[in-house]
């Protein structure tokens, strides 16, 4: 094959998204920290198929086209840091082909390489040894070997391609020492070398389909249901991956943003339907507890979009702020600190792009304010903020919640954007964080042994402690945070798992062990037991 076009364009992609869901189990366990998270397979299989989706909608024939709304479809359902540097990587593709109805081996391997150019001027800090590594090698040899090959077809570049991505994800341990301890390659560079594998697998007459589940497994409950007025149908079942699940929590939080509810769990097998306005919100809620193996969204009655838009603007307020968090507790604290907005998400599911380009365009606000408190979050909001480049967009390279609570402390609504930035920022500035989770797999880790099921304790991306006994980890989280100087201030966040008399053995340790006041706040938050911060 000499060409591909824009049809042969959307297999390709059908391929790959097939193949990145299959495995992305497979790419999320070569996550460095052994911790739940908002898992890299999961963020970039999300963002791939919300890319797909678009492409494939496309009626046209034309590459150019069907990249230019992959590229639409990526950027919108970006997810965590991994699902930005995907949407970059093919934003950067397709402006090598717009315009165009097909494309050479030539012009693909120049696309390819542009991609890896505009990821590349998209992180303000790249890091060598991830997926930016990976797509930059990678396309940059097998330009350099169609150079000497002018004959090539494409399957023989993709071949090449495929390669040298192979060849490059199998050196990031060497560019990034933290692999190189946990004995893994990058999580994001595979997730890459997969969708790689994915487009040749079409090319090669194998295309990958998506694996299926069993739908007898739910074929028991009817869902006999209502029609909303308004809102979105969302239905998805999820594969539990969560030893913590709880059945009644995720009813309870789902019920509070819709209606005409069915949660319905068979072993290992969650299916859920809920009528909300929400749907992004519906899907953070339930992406921490696993993967989901199927997911619809349908909108009930979309004349209520026109509705709004005919709605008369009010007169601008001077501040709107969103902030993202997890937990009843800690979204009613953010509320009483002036936030606006709260975005459902946080360290085990991911917002997307789209939720705070929606979120924001429900502000009617002069000054916005971004907190994504998760350093996995901070590229997708500020994603947001180049897409809504017309507004005031502010966004606080929050990484953890206490860092969130403590800019918040610092905002003053009378005071003008620049000053509130300032202060906000010096007191994020002025924040060390720490948290108390379970492991999801055995590893080491600076020296220390963990154990699946295990706790651990983390302070500033490091493990500090570990026990099977989650006093125990942390207390020694507390022992090496009271070695920060000139501190005065320590905030304690419970989580769901905590309970009263812990709480309590806690806070007599901190009251006789350090000179620190302590502030007490029922988080509620899912998976970590404890946040901490000391300031």
């Amino acid at each position: 094959m000499n060409t591909i076009n824009g049809t042969i364009l959307k297999e390709m992609l059908k391929s790959a998204d097939a193949n990145l869901s299959n495995r992305q189990k497979e790419v999320d366990s070569l996550n460095v920290f052994p911790v739940p998270d908002g898992d890299t397979g999961t963020n970039m299989s999300m963002t791939l198929s919300n890319g797909v989706k678009d492409a494939v909608a496309s009626y046209s024939e034309n590459i150019g086209d069907v990249a230019k709304a992959l590229s639409r479809g990526l950027l919108m359902g970006a997810r965590g840091n991994s699902g930005v540097i995907t949407s970059q990587i093919f934003r950067g593709f397709a402006q090598s082909v717009e315009g165009k109805k097909e494309i050479n081996t030539a012009e693909l391997s120049a696309a390819f390489e542009n991609g890896a150019k505009v990821a590349y001027k998209a992180i303000m800090k790249p890091v060598e040894g991830t997926i930016l590594t990976v797509i930059r090698e990678s396309s940059w040899y097998a330009n350099h070997y169609f150079n000497e090959h002018r004959d090539l077809t494409i399957e023989e570049y993709f071949d090449k391609l495929i390669e040298y991505a192979k060849d490059s994800l199998e050196h990031t341990p060497e560019l990034l020492p933290v692999l190189k301890e946990v004995g893994v390659v990058d999580s994001g560079g595979t997730g890459l070398l997969i969708i790689l594998e994915g487009f040749k697998a079409y090319l090669d007459g194998e295309p990958f389909v998506k694996e299926q589940v069993d739908d007898s497994v739910t074929s028991n409950a009817a869902l006999e249901v209502e029609n909303d007025e308004f809102g979105y149908c969302t239905e998805y079942i999820i594969r539990l991956n969560d030893k913590n699940f709880d059945e009644n929590i995720l009813k309870n939080k789902l019920a509070k943003i819709g209606e005409s509810l069915v949660v319905v769990k068979d072993e290992d097998i969650i299916k859920v339907h809920v009528h909300t306005l929400t749907p992004g919100d519906a899907l953070n809620i339930a992406q921490r507890y696993g993967e989901f193996i199927k997911l619809k969204i349908e909108n009930m009655q979309e004349q209520h979009s026109h509705l709004e838009t005919k709605e008369t603007k009010k007169e601008l307020k001077e501040y709107g702020i969103i902030s993202v968090c997890s937990g009843e507790g800690l979204e009613k604290l953010f509320k009483e600190l002036r936030v606006d907005t709260i975005i459902n998400g946080g360290q085990t599911m991911n917002p997307s792009c789209e939720s705070f380009v929606e979120e924001i365009n429900k502000l009617n606000a002069k000054h916005i304010i971004i907190l994504p408190n998760n350093s996995n979050i901070i590229l997708a909001a500020n994603q947001a903020k180049d897409i809504l480049s017309d507004l005031d967009i502010h966004v606080l390279d929050t990484k953890t919640i206490p860092e969130g609570i403590s800019a918040l402390t610092m905002f003053s609504p009378e005071a003008d954007v620049e000053d509130n930035l300032a202060e906000m920022k010096e007191a994020i500035s002025n924040v060390d964080s720490g948290s108390v989770t379970y492991a999801i797999k055995d590893t080491s880790f600076n020296g220390i042994e963990v154990k699946k099921g295990d706790f651990i304790a983390m302070t500033n991306k490091t493990i500090v402690a570990e026990s099977p006994d989650r006093l125990e980890a942390t207390l020694g989280l507390l022992n090496e945070m009271f070695k920060k100087e000139d501190s005065e201030l320590i905030t304690l966040i419970t989580g769901e798992g905590s309970t009263e008399e812990e709480i309590a053995t806690i806070s007599k340790y901190i009251e006789e062990n350090s000179d620190l006041e302590l502030e007490l706040i029922k988080g509620d938050q899912p998976v970590y037991s404890y946040l901490v911060g000391i300031e």
